[in-house]
Order: C-alpha cells, then sequence, then structure tokens
C-alpha cells in the first residue's frame, strides 16, 4: 500500500472490518475463520504501526475490574496529546482484537485484549472520544462473563457501562465519537445525528444484555423492565429485526401473566402481532444481511411460538377469574359475581389510562396499529359465560396457529402442550356455563382431544407425560360423570339409560386413573411403598377418586355393591395408613384426609349392615 503511514494504517484498519464483518458461511468449509484470522492479521499490523502506548513500553497497567467504574468515578478529560491520541488509536485496536478472539473462540485473549483496551481509555474514559468505546468493551466483556457464568462478574460490568452512559449524557450529553472516527479523515468524520444514533444503539444493547444477566440471576422484575426498555428504545430508535422483536415483546408479555398484570401482557402481545407483520417487509442492514423472511421454518416457528404465548394470555385470565368466582367445591359463586360486577367500574376508571402510559410502544402510526390489535382483546376479567367464551374463541384461534407449526410429528413435547391447553380452555369455560348438559359436551370435547395422544406416545420415552393425560383424563371422565349424577339428581325416575351412562363414565374414570396408578409401580409391577414427592399429591387424588369411584358404582347385585364397597374401603385406608407412616403426606390431601377417615370409621358399619340384610334376604 502506497502514501504516507497514517493513509496506510487507515486502509488497513478499514480492510480489517471488512473483513471481520464476512459472515462464516462465506468462508471456505474447512477454514471458517479464515476472515477473522486475515481481519486479526491487519489488526496487528497497525498495532505495530502505531508504537507502544505512550506509557507502556513495556506491560500496560492491569485492570482494576469493573467495580470501580461507579458513577461519579469518572472526571472529564481529553485524550489531546499526541502520545493519548496514540493510546487511544491503540484502545480501538486491542478492542477490536479482543471481539475477534471472543469470535473465534478464543476468549481468554479476547478478554486480556478487551481489559488492556479499559486500560489504556481509564484517564480518559468520560471524555467525547472516549466512552462509546469504553462502554462497548465493558458491555463484551459483560457477556464473556456470562458465557462463563460468572453472573455476578458480567453485571458488574455491564451495570458500570450503564452507570457512565448515565453519568456522561447528565454532564456532558453531545453525541461522542464513533470509535471508527480515530482512523478516518476529518472529511469522512460522522454526523452528529449519525454519532448519536449509534452510541445509542451502544446503549440499548447494554440495556438487553443487563435485561438477560437480571433474568439470569432471577431478579425477575428488574430483566422485565430493563427488556421493556430495551424494546422501547428499539423502536424509539428503528434498530430492531421485527421477528426477534416480537419474540422479545411476546416473551415479556409472559411475565406480566404470571404477575396477573393483563393490560400489560395485552400490549406486549398485541405490540408483537403488529412487528410480527413487519418480517420480510423491512430491507436487510449490515446486522442482518439476509432479510429474516428468507427463513420460512423460523418465521412459522417464532409465529407459533407467539400463538402460544396468546395462548396462555387467554387461558390464564379466565382461570384468573373463575379463582375468584368459585365457591368452595369449584362451582360458580353468584355473590363473588356480584362483587366484582361493582368493582370493574372502579377498576376501568382507576387503571385505564395511568397504566397504559407506563408500558406504551411506539407512537404515531405504530401506537395506532397496535391500540386497534388492544382494542380487540379484553384485558379484564370475564364475569360471565358470553364473557369466557369472547377470550376462549380467541385462544382456540390461536390454538389452531400453533398447531401448524407444531405438529406431532417432529415436536411431540410442543404438541401436546397446546393440546392439553387446548383441553384447559374448555374445562374453564365449563365453569362459566350453567346448562350441565352443556358443560358435559365441552369435557367430552376434552376426551376427544386428549385420548388419541396416548395412542400415539410411547409410554416408556414419554413417561411423564402420558401420567399427566392419563391423569386429566381420568379427571375429566370423573367430572362427566358428577355432573350426570346431578342430573339424575333432578329427574324424578332416572331411566336405564342415564344409570348405564353414569357407570360408562365411572368405568372410564376408574381405567384412566388405574393407568396412572400403575405407572408407579415398579419393573416387578409392585407399587411403591414411599412416592415420589413430585407424584405424591395426584398419586394421593388418584386413590382417593377411585375409592370414591368404587362406591358409586349403580348396580342391582348386592353380592357386586358389596364387593364395591370393599374395595372402595381398601382405597380409602391406604391413604389413611400412608399419611400415618408419611406425615409429610398429609399436608398434600388435608381435606382428602379426613374424608378418608370418616369413610374407614362408616364403611365397615355400612357393609355389616348390608351382609345382614343379604342373610335375611
Amino acid at each position: 500500500m502506497a502514501g504516507t503511514p497514517g493513509t496506510e494504517i487507515r486502509e488497513k484498519f478499514q480492510a480489517a472490518l471488512a473483513l471481520s464483518r464476512v459472515e462464516l458461511h462465506k468462508n471456505p468449509e474447512k477454514e471458517p475463520y479464515k476472515s477473522k484470522y486475515g481481519a486479526r492479521a491487519l489488526l496487528e499490523e497497525v498495532r505495530a504501526l502505531l508504537g507502544p502506548a505512550p506509557e507502556d513500553d513495556d506491560e500496560p497497567a492491569a485492570d482494576d475490574g469493573p467495580g470501580d467504574q461507579a458513577l461519579g468515578a469518572a472526571e472529564p478529560r481529553d485524550a489531546e496529546g499526541p502520545g493519548e491520541q496514540r493510546a487511544l488509536r491503540l484502545a480501538v485496536i486491542e478492542f477490536h482484537l479482543g471481539v475477534n478472539h471472543i469470535d473465534t473462540e478464543e476468549l481468554s485473549a479476547g478478554e486480556e485484549h478487551l481489559v488492556r483496551c479499559l486500560s489504556l481509555l481509564r484517564p480518559f474514559r468520560l471524555s467525547l472520544g472516549c466512552v462509546s468505546l469504553y462502554i462497548q468493551a465493558q458491555n463484551n466483556l459483560g457477556i464473556l462473563w456470562s458465557e462463563r457464568e460468572e453472573i455476578e462478574t458480567a453485571r458488574s460490568y455491564l451495570e458500570s457501562s450503564e452507570a457512565l452512559y448515565n453519568q456522561y449524557m447528565k454532564e456532558i450529553g453531545s453525541p461522542p465519537l464513533d470509535p471508527t472516527e480515530h482512523f478516518l479523515p476529518e472529511e469522512e468524520k460522522l454526523t452528529e445525528q449519525e454519532r448519536s444514533k449509534r452510541f445509542e444503539k451502544v446503549y440499548t444493547h447494554n440495556l438487553y444484555y443487563l435485561a438477560q444477566v437480571y433474568q439470569h440471576m432471577e431478579m425477575f422484575e428488574k430483566a422485565a423492565h430493563y427488556c421493556h426498555s430495551t424494546l422501547k428504545r428499539q423502536l424509539e430508535h428503528n434498530a430492531y429485526h421485527p421477528m426477534e422483536w416480537a419474540i422479545n415483546a411476546a416473551t415479556l408479555s409472559q411475565f406480566y401473566i404470571n404477575k396477573l398484570c393483563f393490560m400489560e401482557a395485552r400490549h406486549c402481545l398485541s405490540a408483537a402481532n403488529v412487528i410480527f407483520g413487519q418480517t420480510g417487509k423491512i430491507p436487510a442492514t449490515e446486522d442482518t444481511p439476509e432479510a429474516e423472511g428468507d427463513v420460512p421454518e423460523l418465521y412459522h416457528q417464532r409465529k407459533g411460538e407467539i400463538a402460544r404465548c396468546w395462548i396462555k394470555y387467554c387461558l390464564t385470565l379466565m382461570q384468573s377469574a373463575q379463582l375468584s368466582m368459585q365457591d368452595n367445591i369449584g362451582e360458580l359463586d353468584l355473590d363473588k359475581q356480584s362483587e366484582l360486577r361493582a368493582l370493574r367500574k372502579k377498576e376501568l376508571d382507576e387503571e385505564e389510562s395511568i397504566r397504559k402510559r407506563a408500558v406504551q410502544f411506539g407512537t404515531g402510526e405504530l401506537c395506532d396499529a397496535i391500540s386497534a390489535v388492544e382494542e380487540k382483546v379484553r384485558y379484564l376479567r370475564p364475569l360471565d359465560f358470553e364473557e369466557a367464551r369472547e377470550l376462549f374463541l380467541l385462544g382456540q384461534h390461536y390454538v389452531f396457529e400453533a398447531k401448524e407449526f407444531f405438529q406431532i410429528d417432529g415436536y411431540v413435547t410442543d404438541h401436546i402442550e397446546v393440546v392439553q391447553d387446548h383441553s384447559a380452555l374448555f374445562k374453564v369455560l365449563a365453569f362459566f356455563e350453567t346448562d350441565m348438559e352443556r358443560r358435559c359436551k365441552m369435557h367430552k370435547r376434552r376426551i376427544a382431544m386428549l385420548e388419541p395422544l396416548i395412542v400415539d406416545l410411547n409410554p416408556q420415552y414419554y413417561l411423564l407425560v402420558n401420567r399427566q393425560i392419563q391423569f386429566e383424563i381420568a379427571h375429566t371422565y370423573y367430572d362427566m360423570m358428577d355432573l350426570k349424577v346431578a342430573i339424575a339428581d333432578k329427574l324424578r325416575d332416572p331411566d336405564s339409560h342415564i344409570v348405564k351412562k353414569i357407570n360408562s363414565l365411572n368405568k372410564s374414570a376408574l381405567k384412566y386413573y388405574q393407568l396412572f396408578l400403575d405407572s408407579l409401580r415398579d419393573p416387578n409391577k409392585v407399587f411403591p411403598e414411599h412416592i415420589g414427592e413430585d407424584v405424591l399429591r395426584p398419586a394421593m387424588l388418584a386413590k382417593f377418586r377411585v375409592a370414591r369411584l368404587y362406591g358409586r358404582i349403580i348396580t342391582a347385585d348386592p353380592k357386586k355393591e358389596l364387593e364395591n364397597l370393599a374395595t372402595s374401603l381398601e382405597h380409602y385406608k391406604f391413604i389413611v395408613d400412608y399419611c400415618e407412616t408419611h406425615p409429610e403426606a398429609a399436608q398434600e390431601i388435608e381435606v382428602e384426609l379426613e374424608l378418608s377417615k370418616e369413610m374407614v370409621s362408616l364403611l365397615p358399619t355400612k357393609m355389616e349392615r348390608f351382609r345382614t340384610k343379604m342373610a335375611l334376604t
């Protein structure tokens, strides 16, 4: 390369940057890092041409770690002299060498270069020419330590970056230089607008990494706050990739759903829908050379994942309403329903404006588009069947959308979870239905979607999932039987058809509870003396319900009825005996245990009277 040393340095640096941006898949298959190594060689040549840092003819000072960069620790000082300018340019090279080594999975070498970069910049870190580079170096060290699962160290670096950004904006505020500008001639320097855009992007990345670190540390409230700030800033600065942004917004909705903040969750999901709709319509950028829409499978997967988040929204909102309105036996409490109706206007008056402003994404047309989606979805708990049905239909729409991608072939677990959510939507809708026959039909729909799953699943490989489904099917038949008994009780003279139906439902419930209990047996078909904590409550409930089911079989044969009562007693006695020898089990089924004790006391007397009656006849 001909020209002055300054020109040679600039040209080599720009060539290194160009090589660094080459995607790995464009390198030869056997040399995936060829372009990275080429960039590294050029960066090292530039470093040699720049010469040693002024005070560091030996080794640069060791980094004191991230903790010394707290807010207020830095004093504004410009790197003005030629020696200081050389140190600054060397820091840029050390930064790029650090990133380069990390990209080629040489983490320790990458860390050394990034730490050297910080050491060179430390005296000037709050200056116009250094602050952006300093924050970027700390961000990269934060990511590096996070990948090593040294989360506290990662957090320190990232929080230091956040503090430095805030201090700089408070004390100086003008857009700082981008690191690449130190190798550009004056006439090619960036505009203030471009500098500001790049600096804000650096800070947005900082918030994004902090959100991940706080999530890892289970500081969920803080993680959600930083995730929300990141998403909001990405929209404000038009620096986002629609598919990625949408999935992050949908994921954030799950935090709000778990906190029962349904307005916020609805806003996140509505925004996710609108932004996801931009996929493939926004041209590729230097960050994503290929448009997201070029990967159809990923597109359909993300669409399915967002749909699943909507399902959880509808289901949890309906379940929350059920919990707030049910009585002690799980039926609709009309007094509670009336109280909640009276509270609704107050909720609308107090919460709408305040909470909506707090989570708003976007402005102008984008805000209007998000609001248009929101307005079609309720966020207040449904108080009657019609309101619940509206949410059910929305949830069911997204069930069908999710199943388009998460099919049984290839996505077994995901497909089953979607079907289970669909079943749960029917179950909670049935709570709001007052007509018992229609409730039965809803439960029948659940059976129709769950039973085929048992046929398709290999019990050896999907033992836990099999157990879940067996238990749910059993419980659904159990609920249907209770409904049919309640219908029969209202009839003056139930006919043989309804008796046969009750017994059929009873038999089906027994079958699936027994399948569930048999799955707990060891290879020798022996039931465990100690039931694992993860299945203790379901196992005890299954035993209790089997006992109750045997006691409710309708038969005209006295001998058969006595046998059923004996089997019923055997299961009640198992529960009482097991809880005596395993006190921890008693805490899991307090109500069922008390009822079992009563039945163990009452059934022998009832059976004895039955025997006496049989002897007399």
